[in-house]
């Protein structure tokens, strides 16, 4: 047998309970004359007679009982299943799996976490840290926050705010070198983050026209962020650290921005997420709350 075309079967249950094509028709907002052809297609799927039809009523015969039966059931599961898929598009629950780096995750999407916990406690938070691209369908994640600069993908991706790239070091050591110029940079230790494409070569601007490109010196590399930042606070060199990462360590003093006049390249803040159409409220919840303390 070829497979039931399942709308036919909403036409038939409407016959049913309307008691004429005619009804069923107003019922369905369609004509009359599509609804009997598609009882009629389904009555020769079946190879069996459904109703039973006179000048003067609509009668269905055992079997169109039996299946009406059924066709009642079917139809409010599905029903149901569409109502609950629809309030989980609504509602804020199930569990939230979010990826993002070792210094980003630490230091903004951790309390983030914690807060849409306490606004949304029927919604569990799976947050993975971690350097490495992790690869969002095979480890089915809702989204990752990742921070510089997007390589060509199949996700989708949204930048939702920037970062500055300073160069500090710590008090102690700003205090020992004479750095004037972005050329001074070139004998002086630099705690590098092995992480980044070229973690010893940087370019500086200064205004609109002036333009310095420098390599340092490659005396000690590190895979992580924040590692790098300890190694720095210690005295290890001259290091590039993000602006969200070192905001209070430059308030208190215990690291200093070097060559202040000079930029370093920005970089974005992008909620990368598998291809889909619609997302559900956890993801737009989550993202509008992060977006909120990017703004503040």
């Amino acid at each position: 047998m070829e497979p039931i075309n399942l709308n036919r079967l909403a036409y038939f249950a409407t016959v049913i309970d309307a008691g004429s094509f005619t009804r069923a028709a107003e019922r369905l907002g369609i004509t009359k004359a599509v609804v009997s052809q598609q009882v009629a297609r389904l009555e020769a799927e079946l190879q069996t007679t459904l109703l039973v039809r006179t000048t003067r009523r609509l009668e269905p015969t055992e079997a169109g009982r039996l299946l009406h039966a059924r066709c009642v059931m079917i139809l409010r599961d599905v029903e149901e299943a569409v109502t609950e898929v629809g309030e989980g598009n609504t509602e804020v629950a199930g569990v939230l799996r979010v990826s993002a780096s070792n210094d980003y995750g630490a230091i903004v999407l951790a309390p983030i976490a914690a807060r849409f916990r306490q606004e949304f406690p029927a919604c569990g938070v799976e947050l993975f840290i971690s350097d490495a691209i992790i690869d969002l369908i095979g480890s089915k994640m809702d989204l990752s926050i990742r921070v510089g600069w997007l390589e060509d993908s199949s996700l989708q991706a949204r930048r939702i705010g920037t970062f500055r790239q300073i160069l500090v070091a710590s008090r102690d050591f700003a205090a020992r070198v004479t750095v004037d110029e972005p050329e001074d940079l070139a004998s002086l230790p630099l705690v590098a983050n092995s992480v980044l494409r070229k973690p010893f070569t940087w370019s500086f601007t200064r205004g609109d026209v002036e333009r310095r490109t420098v390599t340092m010196r490659e005396t000690f590399s590190i895979n992580s962020t924040p590692a790098v930042l300890e190694a720095t606070l210690a005295g290890g060199g001259l290091a590039v650290l993000p602006d969200y990462l070192i905001a209070d360590y430059l308030s208190q003093g215990r690291l200093v921005h070097m060559l202040p006049d000079w930029a370093l390249p920005s970089g974005g803040i992008h909620v990368v997420y598998p291809a889909a159409r619609f997302r559900p409220q956890k993801v737009t919840r989550f993202v509008s709350m992060l977006m909120e303390q990017i703004r503040e």
